[in-house]
């Protein structure tokens, strides 16, 4: 019987979540993640789960987008399912397998594209002028192969980086607006079979970059600030 999964993406700012069984699509849904004196994300997965008639303690994995992206977000989303890994069979001395999948590649695999054998550089906003991207190539069995990982280009220059793989571009911000999507592990499900589930101890997202206030208060003291 195939995997049910719980995912979850907040890389943007619209996180997604979706219930999966294996390959297959249950149930899934949008919310805003800049909503003032509201957190969206974890009430967003109790009404999805409670319309499809699901415990937490029926799920068998969690995957979570792991960035790069909006700092605040990626915190939310790795804060909300690892607790839920730790805590739904916590009664029963369990976790839940957490796992955690590039959101630049739910941009291809959470959208019709990944239907597409083809070439794509998925695109996301990096801030100052610079972009995340990975490039990704789509199989005639629609399998879905990273050609390039992830990194941080001048936004100017994407055109040129996407002719260099012979792709097209694909994000929030280019023509079909496609945004990361949690549903999009449900086209990664055989991947997340070979794969050790994530250490919860130690699994951080992949934020991309310094955060802002990190680059400021280096630039004010004149050296690099240290993490503990």
């Amino acid at each position: 019987m195939s995997s049910l999964t719980l995912a979850l993406d907040a890389s943007t700012y619209s996180g997604t979540v979706a219930l999966l069984c294996g390959a297959d699509e249950l149930a899934a849904c949008e919310v805003p993640m800049r909503n003032p004196g509201r957190e969206s994300l974890l009430p967003a997965i109790a009404d999805l789960m409670q319309r499809s008639g699901t415990a937490i303690g029926d799920v068998e994995r969690i995957a979570c987008g792991s960035g790069p992206g909006s700092f605040t977000g990626l915190r939310i989303a790795a804060s909300i399912g690892k607790a839920l890994a730790l805590g739904a069979r916590a009664s029963e001395g369990q976790r839940i397998p957490f796992y955690g999948v590039s959101s630049l590649l739910l941009v291809v695999a959470g959208n019709e594209i990944a239907r597409r054998p083809g070439r794509y550089v998925a695109v996301l906003n990096a801030l100052r002028g610079e972009v995340f991207t990975a490039a990704f190539e789509v199989g005639e069995q629609l399998d879905i192969v990273e050609v390039d990982p992830t990194s941080v280009q001048p936004r100017d220059d994407i055109d040129t980086y996407a002719t260099r793989f012979g792709a097209r571009l694909v994000g929030p911000e280019h023509a079909d607006h496609f945004a990361p999507h949690a549903r999009g592990v449900a086209r990664l499900h055989a991947m997340l079979d070979d794969a050790m589930p994530a250490d919860l101890e130690s699994w951080e997202p992949n934020y991309g970059r310094a955060a802002e206030a990190q680059v400021r208060w280096e630039k004010a003291h004149g050296r690099p600030l240290r993490s503990r």
